[in-house]
């Protein structure tokens, strides 16, 4: 695979993230009580292709941080192991979620606050999740800022979710009402907070897609040019 191609794939893998949270999203917010069991699944789906995309975009941003030179090659596999870990407890959450729903499809219970493991799934969907994120933006964005491999706004932005998730990360001691902003489960720490993440990617996906159909014109003039 040329590199061409691979920064089309990793543009494909963040606009894909994006657009699918900001579906996905919205099903936590229609229902006041225990939402019906279609919901919870249907959102579930939708968090799974979320994270296949969101791994298909690091592993390629991954690659555009170690072509800046060795010296980044750290902060790139800071980058990947973070996200990696983040998207691993994020498809152990949508598991525990899932299990809830299958047990009980009546939807009499709620998985983000009912069940055996509700509660030890909301530091998966909150502050675990936060820090993890947190993690990767710092490193991505330090990389894209020294190395320039980016748009300095996608560095700067990087920093900015980052700051935002750590700020989430003590959340974990203000309680488990899923209607508060700021709580374990809060709706701004598990819902706003965490598609901030995705938001991002979406947005690096778009520059990097600009960036793959502008490089094209250019080097065909370049081959084009006289010696």
């Amino acid at each position: 695979m040329n590199e061409k191609h691979l920064l089309r794939i990793t543009g494909i893998g963040g606009v894909t993230a994006g657009a699918l949270a900001a579906v996905a999203v919205p099903l936590y917010f229609v229902h006041s009580g225990p939402p019906p069991a279609g919901n919870v699944l249907a959102r579930i789906l939708l968090n799974l292709l979320t994270c296949a995309a969101l791994l298909v975009f690091l592993a390629g941003l991954r690659h555009v941080i170690r072509g800046a030179g060795p010296s980044f090659d750290g902060p790139a596999a800071l980058v990947f192991g973070a996200g990696l870990a983040y998207v691993t407890i994020t498809l152990v959450a949508a598991s525990v979620e899932a299990g809830i729903v299958l047990e009980d499809p009546a939807g009499r219970l709620d998985p983000t606050v009912d069940g055996p493991l509700a509660h030890a799934n909301m530091l998966l969907h909150g502050s675990a999740a936060r820090l993890l994120t947190a993690v990767l933006l710092a490193a991505a964005g330090y990389a894209i800022l020294r190395a320039g491999v980016l748009p300095r706004w996608t560095g700067y932005t990087a920093h900015a979710v980052a700051a935002v998730n750590l700020a989430f990360v003590p959340s974990l001691f203000f309680g488990t009402d899923a209607a508060r902003f700021y709580s374990a489960v809060g709706w701004g720490n598990t819902a706003l907070t965490a598609a901030l993440l995705v938001y991002w990617a979406f947005a690096v996906g778009i520059a990097v897609l600009r960036r793959t159909s502008a490089t094209g014109p250019r080097a065909a003039a370049r081959a084009a040019r006289p010696a």
